[in-house]
């Protein structure tokens, strides 16, 4: 099957869809399909361009049997909603124009939460006559609203309108969660066209690891219990609660946060961090994906974080599977959800409220005073990620694209792994 998949981010950049594309494509292309991505030049979160990139009309190149195709975009950081959303439109509207010269493919797909490469995968489809599949990674425009970065207003409404276009127009949709299906039947999605297949991980990727001796000595990490957060530093993660906690275990020369990654809030918290005096913080830039283990490997427990917001409850950051895959605890403080459901079936870690850094704080003491726990929820953590087998989703993913290629995406419900199955 040739197969078109569009994403803005893709490696070397490392957030959630860039990693989950790349990674279930590498699978398709040992299974024999063909597989073209169309992306743009790497340069998420910090808005510059990754070494050796340009930003021109159309590079082509592989990646692992991958055809990776990049467009010119509109490069923006990661921050502010005017600058970026010309970004978005821009890889909208060069991602149309290089699509309709590859070509023309069996099946179009299209992952969110870039919105608008949603819209241009569907356009896509539409021009060269093949079924769309809409991969939805985040309910938006809905999760603009929760983290404030926009108010309710008649744009967010059109946007809405076009979100639920997309949603019916689509020969199938394939939602990362069981709360995002069920949103989509609420408005009205036909159900049966929906399949649920998690985030996961390629478990052979991580494993295991003790402290890199250098690492922890250049972070002076080395004899302390540390508490780290690895991924984007945006405002759906409300980090200020991190710094808050910190303050109150300021006293505590055995304990420290490791913020590890880049995004929209990273310099404001440094900054707040050093107002405060928050010697127990460490901020470590974003690191290459084949570097994850050494940094989950600096960890004592793995901290999840999200913004106390209802539509959060929905969500399962990826870096819960990296975690799992690395042996570590997982410390979540999110709303009651997937996530949390999620870490206690397993029993991975603790969950505690969302934005209360006393209870976050209190967790990191009774996680450090019991090693014996530690481990124990350490060992649960790594005999569950097996369960979210990357391998596994992409097999799933391909029979989805298979039965919309066949015209058939109204049995895509069928195709969902055990734990992800509705009543």
């Amino acid at each position: 099957m040739n197969i078109l998949f569009l994403t803005e981010n893709f490696p070397p950049e490392t957030n959630a869809a860039a990693t989950r594309v790349y990674e279930r494509a590498c699978y398709w292309v040992k299974d024999g399909h063909q597989v073209t991505v169309l992306t743009s030049a790497p340069n998420f979160p910090e808005g510059r361009l990754f070494e050796g990139y340009k930003n021109r009309w159309r590079q082509t190149g592989d990646m692992d049997g991958i055809t990776v195709v990049r467009v010119k975009t509109f490069i923006a950081p990661n921050r502010g909603v005017l600058l970026r959303s010309l970004d978005f439109l821009s890889f909208m509207v060069s991602a149309v124009w290089a699509g309709l010269w590859l070509p023309k493919p069996d099946v179009v797909s299209a992952t969110s939460p870039q919105f608008f490469a949603a819209f241009a995968g569907w356009v896509l489809g539409a021009w060269r006559g093949v079924p769309f599949v809409f991969e939805l990674g985040d309910l938006w425009p809905a999760s603009i609203a929760a983290v404030g970065a926009m108010r309710p207003n008649i744009f967010l409404r059109l946007l809405e309108k076009l979100e639920l276009h997309l949603y019916r127009r689509s020969e199938a949709v394939v939602a990362l969660t069981k709360a995002f299906r069920d949103n989509l039947v609420e408005r009205g999605i036909a159900p049966e066209k929906i399949a649920v297949i998690r985030n996961g991980v390629d478990t052979w990727r991580y494993g295991l690891s003790k402290k890199d001796p250098g690492l922890a000595r250049e972070w002076k990490l080395g004899d302390k219990f540390v508490v780290g957060y690895v991924g984007t530093h945006g405002m759906a993660h409300a980090l200020g609660n991190v710094l808050d906690a910190a303050e109150k275990l300021k006293d505590r020369d055995d304990i420290r946060f490791l913020l590890a990654g880049a995004g929209a809030e990273r310099q404001a918290l440094m900054a707040d961090a050093s107002r405060r005096g928050l010697s127990n913080v460490a901020f470590m830039g974003p690191q290459p994906k084949d570097a994850m283990p050494r940094v989950w490997g600096l960890c004592d427990v793995a901290l999840v974080h999200l913004r106390d917001n209802s539509v959060f409850a929905g969500v399962i950051p990826s870096k819960i599977f990296e975690a799992m895959a690395s042996g570590l605890p997982v410390l979540l403080a999110a709303p009651d959800g997937e996530a949390s459901i999620l870490i206690e079936d397993a029993g991975a870690g603790l969950h505690v409220a969302p934005q209360d850094p006393q209870q976050l704080a209190e967790a990191v003491i009774a996680l450090h005073a019991d090693p014996k726990s530690l481990r124990a929820l350490a060992e649960k953590s790594l005999a569950a990620a097996p369960r979210y087998s990357r391998e596994v989703q992409a097999r799933h993913m391909i029979a989805v694209l298979e039965l919309a290629a066949a015209k058939r995406g109204h049995e895509a419900s069928s195709v969902m792994a055990p734990e992800a199955k509705v009543s």
